[in-house]
């Protein structure tokens, strides 16, 4: 049994271990919105999972949501204890809550657990401290409270747990088969080129420059938007993820490529989505720089 001052105490734990998870997914939802895995991940894997199409829902960085579950969850563990006007049914009802909430977490978790380590085959050292996080909240939820009705308490966790699986398997549904399965070619470039973009192209091409990509990294398919579909067809692109379409690893791994996309520019590299202004700039483009789309467009 939990005694008032146990559960007291256990509800700042939840709360402080939720901040964790709420700086670690608001500084990922950053480095999603501004490109940057390549900067931050130690390997190849990693960012191939960050940027990959399941770390984004409905056009959205994925850990976006997570900071949303840490923050709601932060907010129900200690709102009894700062509103001390509360009633008593009110607290003991946010415990169930707060177990809906982590139990949501923990399914979203394990799920995303298996699709890193089964579908995109990677591992992510900030994706697996953030599942761990939410184990440990969600243990804590579950012994950190005196429960009066178990059958409750147990009915609740499988109905959420159900709910959101059935909910991530729908919305990952969308995710297109290519990626997720024969993963050879890269999503379409829909974006039409314009003049500018087609006379950056072929300077690029004189000059030798190259793109290192990969198929499952959706900010090398929005480098890919900038220029558009006529334009890019002119860049010397590299393949660097194995199961892509002509795919050459081995260049990529001759030229110490650690993330993707990556500019080879007159014996430099550029790591990261690139302006195409940048792009005509390091390159040293003369021509027009009146481009159709700015990034992020």
């Amino acid at each position: 049994m939990t005694n008032d001052t146990g559960q007291i105490t256990n509800r700042y734990w939840i709360g402080a271990i939720a901040v964790l998870g709420m700086l670690e997914t608001a500084f990922l939802t950053v480095v999603e919105w501004l490109g940057k895995a390549a900067e931050i991940c130690p390997t190849h894997g990693c960012q191939a999972v960050l940027e990959s199409p399941y770390a984004q829902v409905f056009g959205l960085p994925l850990p976006l949501f997570g900071f949303l579950g840490y923050t709601t969850l932060l907010g129900v563990s200690l709102a009894p204890l700062a509103i001390k006007s509360l009633p008593s049914e009110w607290v003991q009802s946010s415990w169930l809550v707060m177990l809906a909430i982590t139990t949501c977490m923990l399914v979203s978790s394990a799920y995303l657990m298996v699709v890193m380590l089964f579908i995109v085959k990677g591992i992510c050292p900030y994706c697996i401290a953030s599942a761990l996080l939410s184990l440990t909240l969600f243990l804590w939820t579950a012994i950190g409270h005196d429960w009066q009705d178990i059958g409750q308490v147990t009915l609740t966790g499988l109905a959420v747990g159900l709910i959101t699986f059935t909910g991530i398997v729908g919305v990952y549904t969308q995710v297109p088969s290519a990626s997720a399965n024969t993963g050879e070619s890269s999503p379409p470039i829909t974006h039409i080129s314009g003049a500018a973009e087609l006379r950056l192209a072929r300077h690029l091409d004189t000059v030798g420059a190259k793109m290192y990509g990969a198929f499952t990294c959706p900010h090398c398919h929005e480098q890919k938007q900038l220029f558009g579909q006529a334009a890019f067809n002119q860049i010397d692109y590299i393949e660097c993820h194995p199961r892509g379409k002509n795919a050459q690893p081995e260049r990529c791994k001759a030229a110490n490529i650690k993330g993707v996309p990556t500019w080879e520019i007159k014996g430099q590299f550029y790591s990261g989505v690139q302006p195409l202004e940048r792009l005509a700039d390091i390159s040293g483009y003369q021509g027009s720089e009146a481009f159709k789309y700015e990034f992020p467009y």
